[in-house]
């Protein structure tokens, strides 16, 4: 075994080692699978190829993370490193680093290293900020991701409030996932199934990855990362396997604080007193057309968590859970070693991975759902969901709940469970929780199911022996939930309208919208015009909207359609498209590229095969930035078998054949094998080398 000296040394002292002993075998589809020795050395070939795949998207990654994404993007990235910093990512990432184990640290140590390997084997490859990595790089790429990018926004500062950052957010700040598993009773072969299903976005640093790692230790996972992650994160092994959906727990809380003494700016009212707040200047350089101009930022903490913005008069101090906190990463690590649903629930004990609906199958035929998270225990006599008095003791967190005390439930009588971002208290038909033994602070979501969640039960309950065929082909449903309920008022707004001219513009329309089979297809008319519709449609599309908005609504979305198109008769594959850009290099979609048809369905919309479309300036069409970002579907029999997809390919590389190979099949609703032996490997082998040497056929 190799061993590895403490800090930054480390990347130097194995990389010669590493790279000898790692081989990278690129399957049919360029999946990188990483053979090596020890788990370190899988993680070192897993950087490696994730530069080969992406480079540019892995820097561009950790140059956010650390709160340096100004100089490259000037003004516009200001705010974003201004938050990085108050939130204090790369100091805590630093000393998470130097505490860590030394098996979680031989794995960073070790993924730097791979990445300084390639930069040294490609010179040709030109980083446009960082010539070196770093082992605390990976910690404060996850901070960034769940705590800058997501949790502070859970946490409720709305945008106007914020002085530290602006929301320049695209879509929707959680797009959701599906995740399902069924036991052995709902099985033909007796053998449980899983789905993993998240919808990511397409692009920027949440889109995702795939990848394998063995190592001779016994570590050996595949599934799906982000760019800069160490290892697959979610997926499976030989004989357990997992997905992760966001929930809505709530870790975060906003408190208001009172800075009322002129004497002393920085003292803050708590209790029968004061506290003296943190105050400390740092520095973020901007890229402006002159060069880097360095600006000094004040920043300011009180013991409740940074200060992010202000309301009526009084700063904002967000508390998140664990922001300071170490063990994400050794988490995600004991957890991909897990052999079993027991084995997987011991190592989630710590709760350091704050938050998501975890549901699990294993070999052994269990399946197993916990709502994770580091929830604060609360004092229940205040509304934890606005603000709260700063200056009032009793508002202090007491701990942490314990994995015993979240909503969680082991094979359910019913014999099958979904969780599409719903309420753990309904995601199957016979043997859910008791809501009333869980405060309601601990879970938001209530008994909310959403449209996607109603779409998948429908389906789970209707089937009463699953085969992996079958499976297969849910994992791509397409009949939309809501249509009929939405047609049906949509039919009796259009009678009930006195406006003549109104109804017999929507008429056509409305005719062919009840013929319809409910069913998206690239060449179905009805699909474009109920998801405009729907789209068009204002507020809160769960709420009863007047008969007669409904109709103008129509009628607009068939004028929209005109106008761009020529007819409102468009098929939906025309209107929905599926495009791939180099969007580290600044490139957006458009209708002169090449994309293919993309039948996926609004998540609002309800149906299993989610997309999110959206519209580009000056282009006719609507392009996908997120959904199902990865499918796949597992069987854990004697031998586990899989199946996936991923949005696009393997490569970030246009000049690669694997740049965009598997769009086509998803847009089909096709996976293709998903290889885990070696022998599978080796006999759908497209090259196979080690760190550093040329690869024969590669592109």
């Amino acid at each position: 075994m190799l061993a590895f000296a403490p800090g930054p040394v480390a990347s130097q002292a194995v990389r010669i080692p590493l790279a000898r002993d790692v081989t990278i075998y690129r399957d049919r589809w360029g999946i990188p699978h990483v053979w090596a020795p020890t788990d370190a050395g899988a993680a070192f070939g897993f950087a490696y190829a994730q530069a080969e795949d992406y480079f540019a998207r892995i820097e561009r990654n950790y140059v956010q993370a650390i709160g340096r994404a100004a100089e490259l993007d000037g003004e516009r990235a200001g705010a974003q490193d201004r938050l990085n910093r108050a939130l204090e990512i790369p100091r805590l990432a630093r000393e998470e680093y130097a505490r860590l184990d030394h098996r979680t640290r031989a794995l960073c140590d070790a993924f730097a290293a791979g990445l300084n390997h390639y930069l040294a084997t490609h010179p040709e490859v030109r980083p446009r900020l960082l010539t070196r990595f770093e082992p605390w790089h990976p910690l404060a790429f996850i901070r960034y991701n769940y705590f800058q990018q997501g949790f502070v926004w859970a946490s409720g500062v709305r945008a106007d409030e914020l002085r530290l950052a602006s929301r320049n957010r695209r879509l929707d700040d959680n797009v959701g996932s599906n995740g399902w598993v069924v036991g052995p009773s709902r099985t033909a072969d007796g053998h449980a199934l899983l789905f993993i299903n998240p919808h990511l976005p397409y692009f920027g640093s949440g889109q995702v990855y795939e990848g394998h790692v063995h190592s001779d230790e016994g570590w050996d996972f595949t599934g799906y990362t982000r760019f800069g992650f160490p290892f697959p994160y979610v997926g499976h092994n030989a004989s357990l396997g997992w997905v992760s959906t966001d929930n809505a727990a709530d870790q975060a809380d906003l408190y208001l604080e009172t800075f009322d003494d002129p004497a002393r700016p920085l003292a803050y009212r708590y209790g029968k007193g004061y506290r003296m707040a943190t105050e400390w200047t740092d520095t973020i350089r901007v890229r402006t057309a002159e060069g880097l101009e360095a600006r000094p930022v004040t920043l300011r903490r009180t013991h409740h968590g940074p200060i992010v913005g202000v309301r009526d008069g009084h700063p904002l101090a967000v508390r998140m859970a664990r922001l300071a906190d170490d063990g994400w990463l050794a988490e995600w690590y004991a957890m991909t070693r897990a052999r079993s649903v027991r084995e997987l629930r011991r190592a989630m004990q710590p709760l350091a991975m704050l938050f998501g609906n975890v549901m699990a199958a294993d070999r052994d035929g269990h399946i197993w759902y916990l709502y994770n998270g580091a929830v604060p225990r609360r004092d229940p006599r205040f509304d934890w969901s606005g603000t709260v008095d700063g200056s009032d003791p009793a508002t202090e967190w007491k701990g942490y709940h314990t994995i015993d005390e979240l909503p969680e439930l082991l094979d359910p009588p019913s014999g099958w469970m979904d969780n599409s971002n719903g309420s753990p208290f309904h995601m199957t038909d016979r043997g859910n929780l008791d809501r009333s033994r869980f405060p309601k602070y601990m879970v938001p979501e209530g008994d909310f199911v959403n449209a996607r969640g109603r779409a998948g039960q429908r389906l789970l309950a209707g089937t009463p022996k699953w085969t992996f065929e079958g499976w297969a082909r849910a994992a791509f449903d397409r009949r939309v939930f809501l249509a009929d309920s939405a047609i049906a008022a949509l039919e009796r707004a259009t009678t009930a309208t006195e406006d003549a001219a109104s109804r017999r513009r929507v008429t056509p329309a409305v005719d062919m919208l009840r013929s319809w089979d409910r069913v998206s297809d690239t060449a179905s008319v009805a699909m474009t015009v109920f998801s405009l519709w729907r789209r068009f449609l204002p507020g809160d599309q769960n709420a009863e909207t007047p008969p007669a908005t409904m109709v103008a609504t129509l009628a607009a979305t068939l004028d929209s359609l005109e106008r761009r198109f020529g007819r409102w008769q468009v098929p939906w594959g025309d209107v929905s498209r599926l495009e791939r850009v180099v969007d580290a290099a600044g490139e957006e979609p458009g209708d002169a590229r090449p994309s293919v048809a993309w039948p996926a369905v609004h998540g609002g919309d309800g149906a299993v095969f989610t997309g999110y479309a959206a519209p580009q300036p000056g282009q006719r069409r609507l392009y996908g930035e997120a959904g199902a970002s990865y499918v796949s579907i597992v069987e854990f029999g004697p031998q586990v078998r899989a199946l996936a997809v991923h949005t696009f390919g393997a490569s970030g590389d246009p000049a690669s054949p694997h740049f965009f190979d598997q769009a086509p099949l998803q847009a089909r609703g096709e996976m293709r094998a998903a290889w885990f032996t070696l022998s599978e490997i080796r006999a759908n082998l497209e090259a196979s080398y080690r760190p550093g040497e040329r690869a024969a056929g590669r592109k």
